[in-house]
């Protein structure tokens, strides 16, 4: 299992990329291995407010559909397009063209909801 050393974690299996007020989030190499084949996501409008918690979206898998859990709050800046087209980029590559949304921070202080990468590795050990 991955956990990439630059990122932060939530315990809906999310990571969070964190640069200046700009939150770039996806899921982890242990969600999609737990999900299975992706085959669409459900995104949000550019410009909705999420809050820490609030559904952002949805992933469908040939197992499961699952929501996608905002780790921060603010407004959804970006989307990755690139997942209309190639949902499966989400399981093979999900922290890098795998990426979900891009989200403008209204609350600076996002980092108590997220844990860091030793918090994450014991967290789903």
């Amino acid at each position: 299992m991955d956990i990439p050393k630059n990122l932060l974690f939530t315990k809906d299996h999310e990571w969070a990329r964190v640069e200046n007020n700009i939150v770039t989030i996806g899921i982890t190499d242990f969600a999609q291995s737990e999900l299975g084949d992706i085959i669409f996501v459900e995104f949000p409008e550019i410009g909705d407010m999420v809050d820490v918690g609030s559904s952002a979206g949805t992933i469908e898998a040939v197992k499961t559909v699952t929501d996608i859990f905002s780790p921060v709050k603010g407004k959804i800046i970006e989307i990755n397009n690139g997942i209309d087209n190639s949902p499966e980029v989400m399981n093979t590559d999900p922290y890098g063209d795998g990426w979900l949304m891009k989200i403008e921070l209204t609350d600076e202080d996002c980092s108590s909801e997220l844990m860091s990468p030793s918090e994450y590795e014991s967290f789903v050990n």
